[in-house]
């Protein structure tokens, strides 16, 4: 093996890219509160630890999509707010009640789960602006805050927050922010004509924060953008956009390094055959570690100090990468995605290789290899 090369593949993140990003947002979005989402293992970056550099930075919540995530922050021993919004609608609120977690119900019957439980529960009601997914219908909203503020009255709940998500702030000209916005200060007045007086009021996400200060409210809910990933790509200014830290770097050592000969082809399909004499790398990560199928033949790679296009289909455990006639050693470190700023290809990169978006290409880097953490520094 090199010396001082990598003996497996990797997801490394930098926590203090992690902590630098969310002190950014706070800074850009106040005086708005922060909430900084950590869903999804915290879009692949670590939960816990995620959560963390977050809470040093500043961040005043916590947001997970379920009670799992949150109760799984509390046994690591985070103490602060917290709000989860999607569960089924038969577990037992319970235990997220003691845990001290802020809840959110879109319905009567999800609100009367709760507050049968007798404990003194806090809730956040959601309403639905027009991504017609979670939360409330326009028409439903009226008898659910008026059921909303007689349970406050008769303090069974305590309703510390109201919210809605957006469909297209990555589209600033899109009409649906207009609509989606005047319809959730709609809400928010029939929710006051209710008698309710949240703590909270929250629209914007990562985009919503960067692109649409009308919608910061009292919170943002950053997630994407927290991890140093452009939301809104080609959308969001360049002075913005560039103060956004990529946390997440993916590598592993080339596995091998061989020959071809012109007419060879590579991989499943013989979907690339080479059209002149190359060199192949060898790369031993797969779709089973999180690496896209749909980027066969189009993504990029760097190794040694070059861009390195990848050759065929991508493979459960394995994918090549044609080297050009180069021969670095087996061993030599391949960088799959990293900040882009030694020229490495980055996740946006390759979620343009892959026709999605890198959102998708960082929460699936879970796979069988480990996630070491760096911490460059940046404590606020």
């Amino acid at each position: 093996m090199l010396p001082g090369a990598l003996d497996h593949p990797e997801v490394v993140v930098d926590l203090g890219a992690i902590r630098r990003n969310v002190a950014f947002l706070r800074e850009l979005c106040a005086p708005a509160a922060m909430m900084t989402v950590v869903k999804a293992d915290g879009y692949g970056h670590g939960l816990v630890e995620s959560a963390r550099a977050a809470r040093e930075a500043g961040s005043e919540w916590l947001g997970t999509a379920t009670v799992a995530e949150a109760m799984a922050l509390r046994e690591a021993g985070d103490t602060g707010r917290i709000l989860c919004w999607l569960d089924a609608p038969g577990p037992d609120p319970t235990a997220a009640i003691d845990a001290d977690l802020d809840l959110t119900a879109y319905s009567i019957d999800e609100l009367d789960r709760i507050a049968a439980t007798g404990l003194p529960a806090r809730v956040q009601l959601k309403v639905d602006t027009g991504l017609s997914r979670g939360g409330a219908t326009l028409a439903d909203w009226p008898a659910l805050v008026a059921h909303a503020a007689e349970l406050e009255r008769t303090g069974r709940v305590t309703i510390t927050g109201i919210w809605s998500h957006l469909s297209s702030s990555d589209e600033p000209a899109s009409p649906a922010n207009d609509r989606q916005e005047q319809r959730f200060r709609e809400a928010l007045a029939v929710a006051e004509a209710a008698g309710l007086r949240p703590e909270v009021r929250h629209l914007a996400n990562s985009a919503g924060a960067l692109l649409r200060p009308s919608a910061h409210f009292d919170l943002v809910r950053c997630g994407l953008a927290s991890y140093g990933l452009d939301p809104a790509p080609g959308v969001t200014p360049a002075d913005v956009a560039g103060r956004l830290e990529p946390a997440m770097t993916v590598q592993a050592p080339l596995a091998m390094v061989k020959p071809i000969e012109a007419g060879e082809s590579v991989s499943y399909g013989a979907t690339w055959t080479a059209e002149r004499p190359t060199t192949l790398g060898l790369v031993p990560m797969g779709y089973g570690d999180g690496i896209p199928r749909h980027a066969s033949s189009t993504g990029e790679v760097e190794v040694d100090g070059a861009r390195r296009p990848m050759r065929g289909r991508v493979c459960m455990d394995q994918f090549v990468v044609d080297l050009g006639g180069d021969t670095p050693p087996a061993g030599e470190t391949a960088v799959i995605f990293g900040n882009g700023r030694g020229g490495e290809p980055t996740a946006q990169d390759w979620a343009e290789a892959s026709d999605t978006i890198s959102y998708e290409i960082v929460t699936r880097m879970r796979g069988r290899y480990p996630r070491r953490y760096v911490d460059s520094g940046g404590r606020p």
